[in-house]
């Protein structure tokens, strides 16, 4: 048994990669450490491939293992379950860069899988599940094309780290994860504290120059223990078929896929590829399906491609640096929604619309990595089949919601207030009404805005954008990124036939959310850079369209619950409470609302009525406020002796007013004057040392009297 391994300092924790332990009848594997954190990685192609494929099979899983912890699994079958959004999320980030790795036309099934093996709580394994992919493909027999680094970018106090523990991760401003090859960008994804876009381009370089060295050691790796490439044939559109194509949709296929609108675009393009199918079918019979869908594709990306590179020309009519029209909506909906707006850019609306709760209502998450554990704003993108004119699967979020939903989560999360200003537990439901192109973006400006409308104080509202890129064909028809033209607002077939579909989102104050797709192998961070300049300028405008709507954050609605909190001793909690819970339960019973008590005395009171929350907060402060000499208070009389009469003077606080202080003059019998249950107001005359406290009726009459005098002297 040969083992091979390769380390390579970047960060706090060295990478080291090894190779020949574990899973050797995979076509690649490897295991990554960093820290105590360790993943597998395998990768496995099919020889053949299968019968009526038409696409790449890439599919890529990751796993936690809870025993990487030393937990055992939630649940009554106390095994691991369905993946969780962070294990699909992982999974996107690790597919993504994948993809441009391999040649065009490789249609064998390919399956790479991660296992988190072990987990020390501080090193996040999505990084290394990125670098393991990567590695166990270049040593495999698969026709990958070179290596693919990644690392996690993340700046304290203005200085760039790489691979930051979590730690770490807590006190940066940055969580930037960066994927490329020795000196290109292919993936990037993240969040920032409204970084300024400067900042970001040099943390762009920053995370360059550490993703070559990890190239460098999965090249050593090849090296010592790379495999030998098969033998494989791609799925091309075929030269004969080529021409038919050409000969019946050359002339025509620009004019249906610059029809004016989407649904006129698909019509149009639709009865013309019906024409190319007919006209190959019956010249080459055998002609299968996918390859009539090979040389139709080819045919609309060579058109798509030469309008816009030789005629600045794009689907439906704008400039290359034109946005669509956009148009904004707030309170579209009725008080029972908390807030909601609807945002639209063209033919791409998403409507927003945002729940407020107790802060109690936080999602909490099971933790294997040391990571967020809980999430007090949670955005949730949902995509139905009509927003495309289709029909098709409803209910339950495929990856791309998932992952969509994230980015524009995070892209929000730094605008979201913190609990101690603002205690609620907060939720965005993003549904898409139409797309075409960017609905990420389009469910980012609708967040804020039904954010807004609901109440939430924002620090500042956020908008985003996409930019997508075209690059020349070469004579092989492969793309050479050497000559390209930017777009900005990508629209759904920009999207498709193009070779970039870079997000970015921010404030007026700099970048809060970022996400690069990329079918190149490969983007010159010059290119990225300029992109990025393109988004933030564009963001200003779609900014001003929603300050049109909503500038400032409303007042909330009158369904909203209200939230007020106040701290007691700690030490005093179980007052509070009271024997069996008896003191809390009769202040929610008599108030209507809901009362959390935290460890450290805050005290946090929920309730649909505002009137019943603050009627709550007052009976809760006079509960723990002290009594005071030369204060009046009103209270209920508990009891009547012969000597005076007790009176509640704060909760759980009485105080005696002895028969001589009752009323003026002489007083024969206590109850004469007072029975038990009538609220009196009486004056604090004295405190002893035993902390017995004496009260009069008597002297609150007195101070009455002689502010009525005071007063009527005033006036006279």
């Amino acid at each position: 048994m040969s083992i091979h391994s390769v380390t390579c300092a970047v960060g706090a924790n060295p990478i080291t990669i090894e190779s020949g332990k574990m899973a050797r009848l995979a076509d690649g594997a490897v295991t990554v450490r960093s820290g105590d954190t360790v993943v597998l990685v395998t990768v496995v192609s099919a020889s053949k491939v299968k019968e009526g494929q038409t696409f790449f099979p890439l599919s890529v899983e990751y796993k936690e293992k809870a025993a990487s912890a030393g937990q055992f699994p939630g649940g009554y079958f106390k095994r691991e379950g369905r993946p969780s959004e962070k294990e699909i999320l992982t999974c996107r980030m690790t597919d993504r860069p994948l993809r441009p790795m391999f040649p065009k036309g490789y249609l064998y099934d390919t399956q790479v899988i991660t296992l988190l093996l072990a987990a020390d709580g501080s090193v996040e394994p999505d990084i290394l599940s990125m670098n393991g992919a990567s590695a166990a493909c270049v040593i495999s027999d698969l026709p990958f094309s070179e290596p693919v680094g990644a690392v996690r970018v993340g700046r304290i106090n203005g200085e760039f780290i790489a691979n930051p523990t979590n730690p770490q991760r807590l006190d940066s401003d940055l969580d930037l994860v960066y994927s490329g090859t020795k000196d290109q960008v292919i993936m990037i994804e993240g969040s920032a504290d409204e970084v300024p876009e400067a900042d970001f381009i040099a943390a762009l370089r920053f995370a360059q120059e550490q993703v070559s060295i990890i190239c460098a050691a999965q090249e050593e790796l090849r090296g010592l223990c790379g495999k030998e490439k098969r033998d494989y044939s791609l799925c091309l559109a075929k030269p004969e078929l080529l021409e038919i194509g050409y000969q019946i949709a050359g002339d025509r296929i620009e004019g249906a896929i610059y029809a004016p609108n989407k649904v006129q675009r698909q019509k149009q393009v639709g009865a013309l590829r019906d024409e190319v199918e007919a006209a190959i079918k019956a010249a080459y019979p055998a002609a299968t399906g996918f390859d009539v869908e090979q040389v139709f594709e080819y045919i609309q990306k060579k058109a798509f491609r030469i309008s816009i590179m030789e005629q600045d020309k794009r689907a439906d009519g704008r400039g290359l640096g034109e946005l669509r029209e956009l148009t904004g909506e707030i309170n579209v909906l009725p008080a029972s929604v908390h807030g909601s707006a609807l945002f639209a850019r063209g033919e791409t609306m998403a409507m927003g619309l945002a729940t407020l709760a107790p802060a109690e209502e936080k999602q909490y998450l099971d933790n294997y990595t040391g990571s967020v554990d809980e999430k007090r704003f949670i955005l949730h993108y949902n995509f139905p089949p009509f927003s495309v004119g289709d029909t098709g699967r409803f209910g339950g979020q495929n990856r791309r919601e998932i992952g969509h939903g994230a980015l524009a989560e995070r892209s929000l999360l730094a605008v979201i207030p913190d609990a101690n200003d603002f205690p609620y537990a907060i939720r965005v439901s993003s549904e898409v009404m139409e797309s075409n192109g960017s609905t990420s973006m389009a469910s980012v400006c609708a967040g804020s805005m039904c954010l807004m409308a609901a109440g939430v104080p924002l620090k500042r509202p956020v908008a985003g954008i996409s930019v997508g890129l075209v690059s020349e064909f070469d004579n092989e028809g492969d793309r050479n990124p050497s000559r390209y033209k930017t777009l900005l607002d990508i629209i759904g077939s920009e999207d498709f036939y193009g070779d970039m579909d870079f997000k970015l989102c921010g404030t007026s104050e700099g970048v809060t959310g970022y996400q690069l797709d990329l079918k190149l192998p490969g983007l010159s961070l010059d290119i990225l850079e300029e992109a990025v300049i393109i988004a933030k300028n564009a963001r200003g405008t779609i900014l001003d369209t929603m300050n049109a709507c909503i500038d400032a954050p409303q007042s909330m609605s009158p369904s909203a619950p209200r939230i007020e909190s106040t701290i007691i001793p700690p030490d005093r909690i179980g007052e509070l409470i009271g024997p069996g819970g008896k003191n809390i339960k009769a202040l929610q019973a008599e108030t209507g609302t809901d009362i959390n008590i935290e460890d450290n005395g805050t005290v946090r009171i929920y309730g649909s009525s505002q009137q019943g929350v603050e009627r709550c907060l007052f009976l809760i402060s006079r509960m723990f406020k002290e009594i005071e000499v030369g204060a009046c208070y009103e209270g209920k009389i508990v009891s009547t002796k012969d000597f005076g009469a007790f009176m509640e003077v704060l909760p759980g606080k009485d105080g005696l007013i002895h028969i001589s202080e009752l009323a003026e003059g002489r007083t024969q019998n206590t109850e004469d004057v007072v029975k038990v249950g009538q609220i009196v107001t009486a004056k604090c005359i004295g405190i002893d040392d035993k902390g017995r406290v004496k009260m009069s009726i008597r002297a609150a009459l007195r101070d009455q009297k002689a502010k009525e005098v005071e007063g009527e002297d005033v006036e006279g």
